[in-house]
């Protein structure tokens, strides 16, 4: 017979094991639930609607993905339209969101990661460079992906996308498994946050003089995700 230590310890892993299996958007305990929006019940995600209140209309979102979108106007040259729950909420405990990424010739999605989900993004116009980096010690994977050609980012890698095409824009369209990925930008994070991180602490990680930092954190970091 397994000692009282012994179960205790199988015990221990196992809700170990439990807690990593629903860290994130775990599956749902019902068909659905549609976020309800207007209620002022906090909880991990959104409370649900009266599921009686719930019609077609909530499982639909004119979001005309088809449609380019104006590039002209992001200092990096790229427009992202996310569509997750804040924007669907028929997406609330369904763990799937969906983004369309437009490009400006030579445009940039910049360095970035979705803290909560993995993307799998498809070409839809053009020839993108992409590629995301693995924690220390930090391998590229990169590559140079066509129209119809899709790519796997494993959730919180650093990854960008950039249209190689000097007079033509690019389109993709991403698949990301939360229903609230979440986005930090690089540059803007270490950069543009509120208040600024010491000048001390980037010059020193950087090794670069301080009044560099300071110029940086003197720009304005644009938020290309809509």
């Amino acid at each position: 017979m397994a000692s009282s230590s012994s179960l205790f310890l199988l015990a221990a892993l196992l809700a170990l094991a439990s807690w990593q299996a629903v860290a994130f958007d775990p599956s749902p305990l019902q068909d659905f639930c549609v976020a309800d929006m207007n209620s002022p019940v906090r909880v991990n995600g959104f409370a649900c609607k009266d599921p009686m209140a719930v019609t077609p209309d909530d499982f639909f979102n004119a979001a005309m993905l088809d449609k380019p979108r104006d590039t002209m106007g992001s200092k990096v040259g790229s427009n992202v339209t996310n569509i997750n729950v804040l924007e669907f909420p028929g997406l609330n405990t369904l763990g799937i969101s969906l983004a369309r990424i437009d490009y400006a010739p030579l445009g940039l999605n910049p360095p970035h990661i979705h803290p909560r989900a993995t993307e799998l993004l498809t070409v839809l116009e053009g020839t993108l460079y992409l590629g995301f980096v693995t924690s220390n010690p930090n391998r590229l994977f990169s590559k140079v992906v066509k129209k119809g050609d899709v790519f796997v980012f494993p959730k919180a890698m650093i990854h960008f996308q950039m249209n190689l095409a000097h007079d033509k824009p690019a389109a993709a369209l991403s698949s990301l498994g939360s229903q609230n990925p979440g986005v930090i930008t690089i540059a803007n994070a270490v950069f543009g946050s509120e208040p600024p991180i010491s000048d001390d602490v980037l010059a020193k990680a950087f090794q670069v003089e301080k009044k560099l930092i300071d110029w940086l954190q003197s720009q304005f970091w644009e938020n290309n995700h809509y």
